[in-house]
């Protein structure tokens, strides 16, 4: 009997309707997510990575976001159909999410146990103290010592913060975090010691990740699948693996020819040419075809579908679906530079 993922969506579309014109963040995205599994999701900035995180936390605000069409299923129950106050059980309780920037996550004028124990009590029966106390520990497991409880954020530096932030998603144990860049604002030696326990405490409390990054090293890392993302959809999505040895989307190869390689003497990064498309005016047909060195008359006049050209590994481009993955890309894909793990 097939297993239900955790996470499943539908052809989620998800507008921004202004009096300048209608943003199409994400336009008809599908995306499946496991137990226990760790998703890499990758993007230029503005491709639409952040609001698929708040819509599934229903969180897009309104105005001027609208859910126009699709399904988020979280265990097979649709969070569109859910009321506010079961999402507001939900949120900290089944699905948590760490933000990008920690202290604008954390009340400035709460102390810090404090504010793990809120998260607490708002999902469980224990009482105050009892709930400071698990607090302490959460504390404790993110590598703070619970006797901080009473400071307040301003006296913790950037990566603690950044730890308090994952000790209240953590704190009910939800099926799946997000974590939006969550490092982003740190320096590096900070960077790897909150990758390093994020990775610690997901195995240990079983829990499924989306992390969503510009880092191809930290999607290397931590990740388990990797889901490509380009003006509101995905066009790529396989296993870690054999995305990186051999990815098959244009973008997907632009993105790791961008990344600098120790071996070779290269003067130039090979950058994708051109930039991410006005979502307010998308291209027709397949969006990415205006930067695309591959791109042929159909790719401007007709949208490519997902297919599965490999067992498990999921693309969306015509070239790849017209030469069923040999002839002209095939020899294309061999003179491009690809990441190795």
């Amino acid at each position: 009997m097939k297993q239900t993922p955790l996470l499943e969506i539908k052809d989620l579309t998800i507008h921004y309707v202004t009096y300048e014109g209608t943003v199409r963040a994400v336009e008809n995205l599908n995306l499946r997510l496991g137990q226990g599994e760790t998703l890499g999701f990758v993007g230029e900035t503005g491709a639409g990575k952040t609001t698929t995180a708040l819509g599934i936390m229903r969180l897009i605000p309104n105005p001027p976001g609208r859910f126009i069409q699709g399904q988020i299923l979280l265990s097979g129950e649709d969070l569109l159909r859910k009321s506010d106050k079961e999402m507001r059980e939900i949120r900290g309780n089944k699905i948590a999410m760490i933000f990008q920037d920690p202290m604008t996550s954390l009340n400035p004028v709460q102390p810090v146990g404090e504010q793990i124990a809120e998260m607490i009590r708002l999902h469980t029966n224990l009482s105050k103290d009892e709930a400071m106390k698990k607090a302490g520990e959460m504390l404790e497991t993110v590598g703070i010592q619970a006797s901080r409880s009473p400071d307040f954020p301003h006296q913790f530096s950037g990566g603690m913060k950044q730890r308090v932030v994952i000790a209240i998603a953590l704190a009910c144990n939800p099926a799946l975090l997000i974590a939006d860049e969550p490092t982003t604002a740190l320096d590096v030696t900070i960077q790897a010691q909150v990758l390093a326990l994020m990775k610690e405490l997901k195995d240990k409390y079983q829990t499924s990740l989306i992390m969503i990054t510009h880092d191809l090293g930290i999607v290397a890392e931590i990740c388990d699948k990797v889901a490509i993302m380009y003006a509101g959809t995905i066009v790529e999505y396989a296993d870690k693996r054999p995305l990186f040895l051999k990815p098959l989307h244009p973008y997907t190869v632009g993105l790791f020819n961008s990344v600098p390689d120790i071996d070779t003497d290269e003067t130039e990064l090979k950058v994708i040419k051109g930039l991410m498309p006005d979502p307010t005016d998308l291209p027709s047909g397949c969006t990415f075809h205006p930067r695309c060195p591959q791109a042929q008359a159909a790719c401007v006049e007709k949208r490519p579908a997902m297919v599965e050209a490999e067992p498990g590994h999921f693309v969306a481009c015509l070239m790849y679906q017209a030469t069923s993955g040999g002839g002209r890309y095939r020899e294309w894909l061999k003179n491009c530079w690809t990441f190795r793990i």
